[in-house]
C-alpha cells in the first residue's frame, strides 16, 4: 500500500481500507496508552482492579481518543491535520507518580490541568524553542524515561510493584516470571516474524498470551469485569481541584520536553506520508493540540497526552498519510473509553502480565533515546553532558535521601529523574564552550 494517492492527508481511502487501518494504529499503541495510568493509580495507593482505578484506564482510552480528534480534525488553529496518534505520555510518569504517592491524585491532575494550559500556549511560539532541545537534550530525557521505568517493569513481572506485594512469599516466583516471559517471547515473535497489522500488534498479542496463561493458572479475578457497568457517565474533577506550585512546576517542566518531542513527531510524519517537512502551522496545530488534550483529560481524571512516535511508523509502513484514518482510530478509542467493562477487562490483567508488556515497552523508550542521541557526534563535551546529566538525574532518584532536606516539593523534582537531567542537559549545552 505505497499508493501516491494517499500522500495527501486529506484524501481519504475507501472505508473497508480505512476502517482496518485505523484499528491498527489502535492496536499498535493500545497497551502503551493504558500503562502509565495503571502506574500512577498504582503509585497513588489505588486498588489493583478497583473501580478507581477502571476509571483512570477508561480516561485513558477517552481522551486519547478525544485528543487525536483534536489533532486529525483541527478546530481553528488547534491540530496539525495529519495522522498524528495521540495517547497518555510515558514522560510524565516519574513526575506524576512521585507528586500522586506523596500528594495524592488531586494534586497530580490538578497540576495536569495547569501543565496543559501552559503546554497549550508554548504553540504559539513552539518553533523558537526548538533549539533549546538540541537531539543531545531530548535524546537523554527519552533515555532517562525509559531507564527510570525499568525497574518499575521488573517489579511487575514478579508480581507486584507495592511494598506489600514485594514482600509477599509469591513475589519472584517461577509461576510469574513464566507468565512475563511468555508475553516477552510472543511479542517478540509476532513483531519479528510477521507483518503488517499481526506484526503492529506484537505486545498486545504478546499481553493476551499472557492473559491467557494467567487465567489457565487460576491469577485472574473477574470480578470487577462482573460488577463494571457497560455505560457510565465521567465526573469533572473527580479527585478536586488541589494546587501546588511545585508539582505544577514538574508537569511543566514536563510538558515542554513532550511538546518538543511532538515536533519532532509531526515532522517525521510529514517525512514519512509526505516526504516533506512539517509547515510552522502543523508544527503549532500540533502542539495546541497536545496542550488541550492534556488541559481537558486532567480535568476529568486522565493523564497528560502526547503524539504517539511508534504510530509515525505506520504511516512509513503503509505509505497512507490519510489523517481520516487516524480519526476512525481517535474514535474507536472514544468508544472503548465510554465503556466501563473494557477498562475492567484490561484492570484484571494480573501484573506479571502488564510486566512483560512494559519490559519491552520501556526498554523500547530507552532504545528510542539511544537512537536519538546518535545523531549527536560523541566528542568530549557530548560525553561530560551524558554522564553529568545521567548521574545527577538517576543518581538523585536511585539515592532520594541524599536530598531529604530539601523541601517536599523541590524534592520530588530532584527526585523524579527526569527534571533533573533535562535541567543539568539543558544548562550544560548553554554553558558548556563547542569544541572546535
Amino acid at each position: 500500500m505505497t499508493d501516491t494517492t494517499y500522500s495527501d492527508p486529506n484524501v481519504t481511502p475507501p472505508l473497508a481500507q480505512a476502517v482496518p487501518l485505523g484499528l491498527q494504529h489502535v492496536l499498535a499503541m493500545f497497551a502503551s496508552n493504558v500503562t502509565p495510568s495503571i502506574i500512577v493509580a498504582g503509585a497513588a495507593g489505588l486498588a489493583f482492579g478497583g473501580p478507581e482505578q477502571i476509571y483512570l484506564i477508561q480516561m485513558a482510552m477517552l481522551f486519547a481518543g478525544i485528543a487525536t480528534v483534536f489533532q486529525t480534525v483541527g478546530v481553528g488553529p488547534v491540530g496539525a491535520r495529519l495522522p498524528i496518534m495521540q495517547g497518555t505520555s510515558f514522560a510524565f510518569v516519574g513526575v506524576l507518580a512521585g507528586v500522586a504517592a506523596t500528594m495524592g491524585l488531586s494534586v497530580a491532575l490538578t497540576a495536569c490541568i495547569i501543565g496543559g494550559v501552559v503546554h497549550f500556549a508554548l504553540g504559539a511560539f513552539i518553533k523558537h524553542l526548538r533549539w533549546l532541545f538540541p537531539p543531545l537534550v531530548t535524546g537523554l530525557v527519552i533515555l532517562t524515561i525509559g531507564v527510570y521505568l525499568i525497574p518499575v517493569a521488573i517489579k511487575y513481572a514478579a508480581g507486584g510493584a507495592a511494598d506489600f506485594q514485594m514482600q509477599a512469599e509469591s513475589f519472584g516466583s517461577l509461576k510469574h516470571w513464566s507468565v512475563a516471559l511468555t508475553v516477552i517471547v510472543i511479542a517478540l515473535g509476532v513483531k519479528f516474524f510477521t507483518k503488517g497489522t499481526l506484526s503492529a500488534s506484537g505486545i498486545l498479542i504478546g499481553l493476551l498470551a499472557g492473559y491467557v496463561l494467567a487465567f489457565a493458572l487460576g491469577m485472574v479475578n473477574f470480578a470487577p469485569v462482573a460488577g463494571a457497568a457497560w455505560i457510565t457517565p465521567i465526573s469533572p474533577l473527580p479527585y478536586g481541584f488541589e494546587f501546588n506550585l511545585g508539582a505544577v512546576i514538574a508537569v511543566t517542566l514536563v510538558s515542554i520536553v513532550s511538546a518538543i518531542e511532538t515536533v519532532g513527531d509531526a515532522s517525521a510524519t510529514a517525512k514519512a506520508g509526505a516526504g516533506r517537512d512539517a509547515t510552522d502551522e502543523e508544527i503549532a496545530g500540533a502542539t495546541y493540540a497536545d496542550g488541550l488534550g492534556t488541559a481537558i483529560a486532567g480535568v476529568f481524571g486522565g493523564l497528560p497526552n502526547t503524539s504517539f512516535s511508534q504510530n509515525v511508523g505506520i504511516v512509513g509502513m503503509t505509505g497512507i498519510m490519510s489523517r481520516h484514518v487516524v480519526t476512525i482510530a481517535g474514535v474507536i478509542m472514544i468508544i472503548c473509553g465510554l465503556i466501563p467493562k473494557i477498562g475492567a477487562v484490561i484492570a484484571s490483567m494480573p501484573l506479571p502480565v502488564l510486566g512483560g508488556g512494559v519490559i519491552v515497552m520501556f526498554g523500547m523508550v530507552a532504545a528510542a533515546g539511544l537512537n536519538v542521541l546518535a545523531e549527536e557526534k560523541m566528542t568530549r563535551r557530548t560525553m561530560i553532558i551524558i554522564a553529568v546529566s545521567l548521574s545527577f538525574g538517576l543518581g538523585l532518584n536511585l539515592v532520594p535521601t541524599a536530598v531529604q532536606y530539601l523541601p517536599g516539593v523541590i524534592k520530588t523534582l530532584a527526585t523524579s529523574a527526569v527534571a533533573p537531567t533535562a535541567m543539568m542537559a539543558i544548562g550544560l549545552n548553554l554553558i558548556l564552550p563547542k569544541e572546535e
